[in-house]
């Protein structure tokens, strides 16, 4: 299949998963610039489940190590940066303000748990969602966060 979209040649029909790295880190600039491209995604009714925990250090690596996949675990300690990918399921909280023209968005969401549930992982960007690794994200871990506080700018 090809495209007549550069763009869409590249990120869909042409993009692989990478098992390498180039031994140079990764700038804040860099990581900014991509969340910023990553949290204005398309989601159904703004909702904007997503959470992103960019990780550098080798000590909050290690925290991930019991949860890798073996064939994950040296690209993982290697790469310059590693982002966890996981949903929010109060995400609905904050529909009164992403979703203004429809304040009783939020009401659908806490009168159905369930649909809480089922509908978190589905906004979530589509690599995001591979089982078995991807889990609602109950309470954040952040290096250096504050339980409470607002999520920090990577």
């Amino acid at each position: 299949m090809a495209s007549s979209n550069p763009c869409i040649e590249k990120i869909f029909l042409n993009a692989r998963t990478h098992s390498a790295w180039i031994d140079k880190p990764v700038t804040d600039e860099t990581l900014r610039e991509l969340y910023d491209a990553l949290r204005w995604g398309p989601t159904s009714a703004n909702a904007s489940p997503a959470r992103f925990v960019f990780i550098r250090s080798a000590k909050a690596k290690e925290r991930l190590r019991p949860s890798l996949a073996p064939g994950n675990l040296e690209k993982t300690m290697k790469a310059p940066v590693t982002v966890i990918v996981a949903y929010d399921l109060q995400f609905h909280q904050k529909l009164p303000k992403l979703f203004p023209h429809n304040p009783t968005m939020r009401d659908l969401f806490v009168a159905n748990p369930a649909l809480v549930e089922v509908t978190a992982p589905l906004r979530l960007p589509p690599s995001a969602t591979s089982p078995p690794r991807c889990r609602p994200l109950r309470r954040a871990w952040h290096p250096g966060r504050r339980r409470g506080a607002a999520p920090p700018r990577p």
